[in-house]
């Protein structure tokens, strides 16, 4: 199982003084992080696309470029791409670019994005959320299949056999499917035979094997090899010295923008009992010592039917910058450890 880190580039006031840190010095904070996973042997570290205030990732393969200037072997991710809101041709040059800086190393999770924000901003109609992703989806895969591409959809104007330049160092670049709770969006990944990520941010991992099931049931259907239907898991997670260390370095962050999000869609308030019971052997926080992470991590892949990838969203400890470095640490030197010698 890969171990990874997705970070939003979280921006968020101090819970003591409400003030803000300095952009410029949240987003050092962050290449740092990323040097801190490349050091300790993580796997991947995925920076995701909003348009928002409390986030600084609206470009994120400039922040992923600046990444792999200070890296050697990390793997380095979007997560997720909002493609539906994007030009696939000008997504594959800026992620072909960053193949190339970073000499074969990139990947993307693409996804239609939880927040919406991205359409009214690019002029795009929310009513044709999925239509959108799914037509720039096939021309996306259709451009890591040759150079000169022929191509005509509804959303966009149509391509004559143009060039689309520059080809990455890999021969075709990894594309993830990334997803929340629509059944139909699990099958479509099957379909096309493509890796799934799965985003789950509450509840428990067992409400979604049925609908992991459904993936790789449709895969296999469509003819495509059981070895290439991977299954990986985004999960809130954050890894202390203690349990009790984890979860107060976590909640914080953590509460302040599931308040925000939530208000703005209805939600409750959260609560700190709500969020022990996320963190708890139930739950599907992955938050704890070393050995309480990996045990859940284990779990988590054995309810799913096997797990390839497990990326951990860390973004609202962001604060906590010494606790971020510490988690990191403590992420590829003893939770991975664990993991590996469990296979």
């Amino acid at each position: 199982m890969e171990i990874g880190i997705d970070s939003f580039a979280a921006i968020l006031p101090d819970p003591k003084t409400g003030k803000l840190p300095s952009p410029s010095d949240r987003m050092a904070e962050l290449i740092e992080e990323v040097v801190v996973a490349d050091r300790v042997g993580l796997d991947v570290f995925g920076i995701g696309e909003h348009h928002r205030a409390e986030f600084l990732d609206s470009a994120p393969t400039v922040i992923l470029a600046a990444a792999a200037a200070r890296t050697t072997r990390i793997r380095l991710a979007s997560a997720v791409t909002v493609l539906s809101a994007a030009d696939p041709v000008r997504v594959f040059q800026e992620f072909a670019t960053l193949d190339l800086i970073s000499r074969g190393r990139t990947e993307l999770v693409v996804g239609r994005g939880s927040f919406v924000e991205a359409y009214p901003l690019f002029g795009l109609d929310t009513r044709h959320y999925d239509e959108l992703f799914a037509e720039k989806l096939d021309l996306f895969l259709k451009l890591g299949e040759t150079r000169d591409i022929t191509w005509e959809g509804r959303f966009r104007p149509p391509l004559k056999g143009q060039g689309v330049f520059p080809r990455p160092h890999q021969s075709r670049l990894p594309v993830w499917i990334g997803v929340g709770g629509s059944p139909e969006s699990f099958a479509r990944a099957g379909v096309l035979g493509l890796p799934l990520m799965v985003a789950i941010i509450g509840g428990s991992f067992e409400r979604f094997r049925p609908f992991v099931d459904l993936y790789r049931e449709s895969g296999l259907r469509a003819g495509h090899d059981r070895q290439k239907l991977k299954v990986g898991v985004h999960a809130m997670g954050f890894v202390g010295e203690t349990d009790t260390a984890a979860k107060d370095a976590f909640f914080p962050g953590w509460a302040h923008l599931t308040t925000k999000i939530g208000r703005e869609r209805g939600w409750s308030p959260p609560t700190r009992q709500q969020f022990e019971i996320m963190a708890g052997p139930d739950g599907a926080f992955l938050i704890g010592d070393p050995k309480t992470v990996a045990a859940k991590m284990l779990q988590a892949s054995e309810t799913l039917g096997g797990l390839s990838r497990i990326t951990f969203q860390m973004s609202t400890a962001s604060l906590e910058t010494a606790a971020m470095k510490q988690s990191i640490e403590l992420l590829g030197t003893q939770v991975a450890p664990i993991i590996r010698a469990a296979r």
